[in-house]
């Protein structure tokens, strides 16, 4: 769990810092993002609904489109990651 806590962490860095950041390294930070969802969904038997709208389909989009969005909409889809970790951790602690 310290490693989702760090990765959080670093979102929320990234997101308060998005000027510094090239598009790069956005991209990257929202491919982990997808990663780490997508695994800890796994681990919590909770599944993404693709009919509707997913956090992890966004994300992916986002990081394919990283050059056309704006800062505003950079700072909002790192936030959108780092909720999503963090709701997925709790539903994870809870279970153990």
């Amino acid at each position: 769990m310290f490693q989702t806590t760090a990765f959080v962490s670093e979102l929320i860095r990234a997101a308060n810092e998005v000027e510094k950041l090239t598009p790069s390294e956005v991209s990257r930070l929202l491919d982990r993002s997808v990663a780490t969802i997508r695994g800890m969904r796994e681990q919590a038997g909770v599944a993404g609904n693709r009919r509707t709208n997913d956090v992890v389909i966004n994300l992916g989009i986002a990081s394919a489109r990283v050059r056309d969005l704006s800062i505003e909409d950079i700072k909002d889809t790192l936030i959108d990651a780092a909720d999503a970790i963090r709701a997925l951790r709790i539903i994870l602690v809870e279970r153990e």
